[in-house]
């Protein structure tokens, strides 16, 4: 399988392309491609398939993609290559090995084009990298502005790959070759003045100056028709060098002198080793290619520790350090959370790009989360004057002074500086280098946005590492064969230890110095949750350690607020839920927790989403187990307050489920719904949580809370009445009988017994809803009597007991008589006109559903408005009143049309379907029928 973005969008398989359908599903697959292994929210999603307002439908027409995209790659076995495309809460994330990404792939070429040690190796990786386009970047797609972008940021690196073969052509002595390469590219894109600059110089070096000189020429009438301007220095210097005669050496690099190359040297004087070669040109402006030092020559300076040992995958990342150590003066921003591997990935890069610096790298660590505490500006500042040979008695005493003298010092050089372990920006100012050939890499636990706001710092963010590379990682320390020999074991250890380098490095220690240990031996120990943290310290080096020095360093607010994060039981939170955790405002939560991103200890997924790391939880828990209960509860009725505002919303006068549990504690906020929409969004997006937090109140003996926020998302059960909510049910069901509670084993019997229904298990629906009427009569509970005998009825109707479901549906219409709900009363009326069709008695049915029509008001549920009319519609047609039926039935089907409740649009047009011919009908259907299909 191969994922395609480098022209035509497209998977392809041993079978062949998949058939990805409209232009817009495949907008979709490129904005997930591009942000591959990362949660993309539908709002990014939405503004990549649409230029302009998008439809009051975006989030469903997404959905029915997402749904037929992920189908196609169910049916190409796409989990056999580790592609599994999820939902995450308000995103999607499309997992995915990066070896499977044509434009992964590409990068990863680029990389190895600039490791290369001569030129003639650099050319077949720079070739290698061309040949996997096939046509303009994300061909086949309709792209929206982000994917606009996103195409003419390939395109340009394409580009700048051109340039990059040219040259090393030219090093070669192929200049016709490099002219020939140049010429077709400046063909397409006459104005970029950098390929006519370089096809200039390969003809001239080819011996073709007159047609260097023709080119100069038609490239400035052109800029100055088109765009009004004279050529810029690129073009005008080789125009220049071409005047006068002279030969213009290619930039130095691989196979250059002194490179390094075959039959160079191997390690100077003292055992220092050459330089490594000069990169390749790299996308959005290319790293200065330095002049590097003859083979065997030691650098200047180098202060960088050695190099890390073990070090696997993070090819992304270093080639995006690479990218942002582009242009003038750049400082990279390596952020992430405690043990993610920070410092390893910065000294990796900086090792691997020694070449790049040939004046010297220098290197510092800023423990800026250490117990010792941060070392004194002056000190850092003596140790660079130092190592740049200031002597000791010229060095000020002042950190200004010294801060002054060292961007003096470094004005004219090519250094790179690695600032380790900082804590904030002011620091980081403070030892900046002044050269505008100096890189600065930083590595931190914050995301110092005043170092991005005020010194253009480009972030790096870091996550944790995938599975495979996580293997990877214990292999190299443990060796290939043992890992070889329990390959299931060592991947169930690298998903225990959450991605964290760290973590795994503390699990390869352990079992390093434990030869008879077996790998599953560990994993089944770590599985356990409340010993995991203390598995993974060994010494004074672990994940806890780590993570207690971050927390030190949080303000109270923030530090009260991390320690009950740990009690959350779901996999995501907002502000509402964190501020009923921490018993504050949602005001407060929302600063709380931009405190806590900002030092990596939660992340967030979309705009006011954050989740925990499972290990950052494990200690976030242990920080404070007495307030366990407390966060528990509050959280717990917060899931009750926010689904009974959602249900009220969504359902407006349905009748209310319950009274609230003894005990109950009011959140200091609950989230508002404006419309249906949001509410039903809400419970769609917060279903897995909320299941979460059922199974935690029962397991927490809160009884009273798990079966209530089971119920209260009935709104979406009925909705999405076939997406598996029966064990769910049963734990509702388990809940309520464990605290003997009548009335909320009826409720909870008659939602299931409807859903067993639904799914087609008749039999036991009604088994289910047979005690149900029963209990809630014990109950006192009329209403709830009512809807159990409504939901036993539809079922007797099925099993062919016609008799006895009318006389039960007729009873519950009376019951909401007696109540006077008109919610539930309409409900018994719709199901009673069905069954009196059924039952061949039309006359009795159109009367009962033009009884139901009138209880609810021009906007009562548009679902329900549509069953009712089918109803009508189908009466008048047993009648002999065809015209009417038709009408009334192509208006039941455009309520459900309006609503996006497909299965009343192919109810309702499966009638009329029986009695009529029309094209129109038969499109429709159709149309509703995949849409249906589309979503599963």
């Amino acid at each position: 399988m191969e994922f395609r973005l480098l022209g035509t969008v497209a998977v392809e398989t041993l079978a062949g392309p998949l058939p990805l359908g409209p232009a817009k599903r495949r907008s979709l697959l490129a904005a997930l491609l591009l942000s591959a292994n990362t949660p993309v929210p539908v709002g990014r999603l939405t503004d990549s398939l649409w230029d302009d307002t998008p439809p009051s439908q975006a989030r469903g027409v997404i959905q029915g993609h997402v749904s037929r995209l992920r189908a196609l790659l169910v049916g190409a076995d796409a989990e056999a290559y580790g592609v599994e495309l999820a939902t995450l809460g308000d995103a999607y994330v499309l997992r995915v090995p990066e070896t499977l990404v044509d434009a992964q792939r590409f990068e990863e070429l680029l990389m190895l084009a600039r490791e290369q040690r001569t030129w003639a190796d650099t050319v077949l990786m720079l070739k290698e990298a061309l040949s996997l386009w096939q046509g303009p970047a994300l061909g086949g797609a309709f792209a929206g502005p982000p994917l606009r972008a996103a195409a003419h940021s390939l395109e340009e690196s394409r580009l700048a790959t051109v340039e990059q073969l040219a040259r090393a052509y030219g090093e070669l002595g192929e200049h016709h070759r490099a002219a020939a390469l140049l010429a077709a590219e400046t063909a397409a894109h006459p104005l970029r003045e950098s390929l006519a600059a370089e096809l200039m110089l390969a003809l001239y070096r080819a011996g073709r100056q007159s047609e260097a000189l023709d080119r100069f020429h038609r490239t400035r009438r052109l800029l100055a028709d088109e765009l009004g301007i004279d050529p810029g220095h690129e073009l005008a210097d080789a125009y220049a060098l071409i005047l006068r005669g002279e030969p213009g050496a290619g930039a130095p690099g691989p196979g250059g002198p002194g490179a390094g190359g075959p039959g160079a040297g191997g390690p100077g004087p003292g055992g220092v080793a050459a330089p490594e070669p000069a990169p390749a040109t790299a996308p959005a402006g290319a790293v200065p290619v330095p002049h590097p030092a003859h083979a065997g020559e030691p650098l200047p300076v180098d202060l960088l520790p050695r190099a890390p040992r073990g070090f696997h995958g993070r090819a992304a990342e270093l080639a995006a350090l690479t990218r942002a150590a582009a242009g003038e003066a750049p400082v990279c921003l390596v952020t992430g959370p405690a043990g993610v591997g920070k410092t390893a990935l910065a000294l990796q890069w900086a090792h691997r790009s020694g070449a790049l610096f040939p004046d010297g790298r220098l290197f510092a660590d800023l423990r800026g989360f250490s117990e010792a505490g941060e070392p004194a500006l002056i000190d850092v500042l003596r140790e660079f004057l130092l190592a740049l040979g200031v002597a000791p008695r010229r060095i000020p005493e002042s950190a200004p002074a010294a801060a002054a003298l060292f961007r003096s010092l470094s004005d004219r050089r090519r250094l790179l500086v690695v600032l380790d372990n900082a804590r904030d920006s002011a620091t980081v100012r403070a030892l900046l280098p002044g050269g505008s050939d100096c890189v600065t890499l930083v590595t931190s636990r914050h995301r110092l946005e005043g170092l991005i706001a005020s010194d253009a710092a480009r972030p790096v963010p870091l996550d944790t590492l995938e599975a495979d590379d996580g293997t990877a990682l214990l292999a190299g320390v443990l060796g290939e064969e043992r890992v070889l020999a329990e390959p299931v074991a060592a991947r169930r250890l690298a998903e225990l230890c959450g991605g964290l380098p760290l973590a795994l490095r503390v699990t390869a220690a352990r079992l390093a110095g434990r030869p008879h240990w077996t790998l599953a031996a560990l994993a089944d120990e770590l599985a356990d949750e409340r010993g995991r943290l203390a598995c993974l310290d060994v010494d004074d080096t672990g994940v806890a350690a780590a993570l207690r020095l971050t927390v030190q360093h949080l303000p109270p607010e923030a530090a009260h607020q991390f320690a009950r994060l740990g009690h959350h039981p779901g996999g995501h939170l907002d502000p509402y839920a964190a501020a009923a955790l921490a018993g504050t405002d949602p005001i407060a939560a929302a600063a709380a927790l931009e405190r806590l991103a900002a030092a990596h200890l939660v992340a967030e997924t979309a705009p006011g989403r954050w989740i925990l790391h499972d290990l950052v939880r494990l200690y976030a828990r242990g920080i404070d187990p007495a307030s366990a209960h407390e966060a528990l509860t509050g959280v717990l009725d917060h899931c009750i307050a926010t689904a009974l505002a959602a249900a009220d919303t969504a359902e407006p006068g349905g009748e209310p489920c319950f009274v609230l549990p003894d005990g109950y504690r009011k959140p200091a906020a609950v989230r508002d719904f404006a419309d249906r929409a949001e509410a039903m969004g809400w419970l769609a997006s917060e279903r897995e949580n909320l299941a979460l937090a059922a199974v935690a109140a029962r397991e927490a003996g809160l009884e009273d809370r798990a079966w209530r926020i089971i119920l209260l998302q009935w709104p979406q059960v009925v909705w999405r009445v076939r997406d598996n909510w029966a064990p769910l049910l049963e734990l509702a069901l388990e809940s309520a009988r464990a605290g003997k509670d009548a009335y909320a084993e009826s409720r909870v019997l008659t939602l299931l017994g409807w859903v067993l229904t639904e799914e087609g298990r008749t039999a036991e629906a009604a088994a289910v809803l047979e005690r149900s009427p029963v209990l809630a009569r014990e109950a006192g509970d009329p209403l709830g009597e009512a809807t159990a005998l409504i939901n036993l009825a539809v079922v007797q109707a099925e099993l062919g007991e016609l008799p006895t479901a009318l006389e039960n549906c007729a009873r519950a219409v009376e019951l909401c008589r007696e109540e006077e709900d008109r919610h539930t009363e309409m409900l018994g009326l719709q199901h009673l006109a069905r069954m009196r069709l059924t039952a061949h008695r039309p006359r009795e049915a159109l009367d009962c559903a033009r009884a139901a029509l009138d209880l609810g008001p021009e906007h009562e549920e548009a679902v329900r408005r549509s069953l009712l009319l089918a109803v009508c519609g189908e009466a008048r047609i047993a009648l002999g009143e065809e015209e009417d039926g038709i009408r009334l039935l192509d208006r039941a089907a455009q309520e459900a049309e309006k609503a996006g409740y497909d299965d009343g649009v192919v109810r309702a047009l499966e009638a009329l379907l029986r009695v009529s011919a029309r094209t129109e009908y038969r499109r429709r259907y159709d149309e509703a029928l995949r849409r249906l299909a589309d979503q599963g």
